[in-house]
């Protein structure tokens, strides 16, 4: 018996076999999770409701997973379970748990750029779901393993009693003029939008007209969007250049005298879900993310400031001119724009 598992011969066939059976499986799950007959949601929570439950690794914050799951179990009878974290350590668990060959995730939901990565380490089957025609065109990528489910929208939020609304900028050029000396924040980790802007600018006169905001009026760089929102409703920070709308919008909500605007082009940064390769529970997976994609789960998101990517859900951002941080550009030149940030922003005086 010993030398019949030594037999190099042998052991192939058992890997070829094993290789076989984990393809067969994997396929078996990609037509559960593809199945797009006109009984779709009855097919997914006949299977869900014996799977009993969901798991969801996401960056979502809890007030809104929270909503979102009560939902959830409450139309449909399925658990909604996560285990939520930033969206680097959501990446690296479903990375670590995928290759050790352990299935434990059935979803991710988090930001763009890292659903990307997933894509790319084959770590996303494709995502399949009746709601996708009525999602914006820019929530769609072209493979197919991910959807954006809600636009994480980049503006410019300002302290009423600080900023007159008649004074506000109506370019990034005018950011450059001295009466914005020592008025001006932004969020220490926004690469990618600083790289949008840039690029939108043209990138010479871009980089040239950061360097002189900074030269001329300096930024106050803050960690965290939420912090940077709070700062700007206390008045240390009068005006923020990167802050999300949703963030804004829960401070003004809460009587905080803040407000928002975008200088055109606004940049939105699609977050999104994708369902792993080998889901434990792959139709309660699938259920799930057409619930968040549906007009009912997006509305739970909108409720919570966040720009619905489904056209169904009216939003005032829909309206703006519009940009979106591309994901994969992202992942291909980070180092650079990582370099450039650290060198113009990150180094600017406070």
């Amino acid at each position: 018996m010993a030398r019949f598992y030594n037999s190099r011969v042998h052991r192939l066939r058992v890997f070829g076999i094993l290789w076989a059976l984990a393809s067969t499986s994997i396929s078996a799950l990609a037509q559960v999770v593809q199945y797009d007959k006109p009984d779709r949601e009855q097919y997914l929570l006949q299977g869900a409701r014996k799977e009993g439950e969901v798991m969801i690794y996401t960056s979502l914050v809890p007030e809104d997973l929270a909503a979102l799951g009560a939902a959830f179990e409450r139309k449909y009878g399925v658990k909604l379970k996560s285990w939520r974290a930033n969206s680097e350590k959501v990446v690296q668990r479903t990375l670590t748990e995928a290759r050790a060959g352990r299935h434990e995730a059935d979803a991710v939901e988090t930001n763009g750029p890292q659903l990307e990565a997933l894509y790319r380490e084959k770590a996303l089957q494709p995502l399949h779901s009746p709601h996708l025609k009525d999602l914006m065109p820019q929530a769609l990528r072209p493979h197919g393993h991910w959807v954006g489910s809600r636009i994480n929208l980049f503006v410019q939020s300002y302290n009423t009693r600080l900023v007159k609304k008649e004074e506000l900028p109506k370019s990034y050029a005018e950011l450059a003029e001295p009466r914005w000396k020592g008025r001006l924040g932004i969020e220490a980790e926004d690469e990618d939008w600083f790289a949008m802007i840039v690029t939108d600018l043209g990138e010479e006169a871009g980089l040239r007209l950061f360097r002189e905001i900074v030269r001329t009026n300096g930024l106050s760089v803050r960690k965290g969007h939420t912090l940077l929102a709070g700062l700007v409703a206390s008045g240390e920070i009068p005006l923020a250049l990167t802050t999300y709308s949703h963030g804004a919008e829960k401070m003004k909500q809460r009587g905080a005298p803040v407000e928002w605007f975008a200088i055109a082009p606004a940049i939105g940064r699609a977050n999104g879900i994708g369902i792993v390769a080998q889901p434990p529970h792959p139709h309660a997976a699938a259920l799930f993310a057409d619930f968040l994609l549906s007009p009912e789960g997006q509305a739970i998101l909108q409720k919570g400031g966040y720009v619905p990517a489904n056209l169904r859900v009216a939003d005032r951002a829909q309206k703006l001119p519009l940009k979106f941080v591309d994901p994969a550009l992202m992942l291909d030149e980070f180092e650079k724009w990582k370099k450039l940030w650290a060198q113009i922003v990150l180094g600017a005086p406070r």
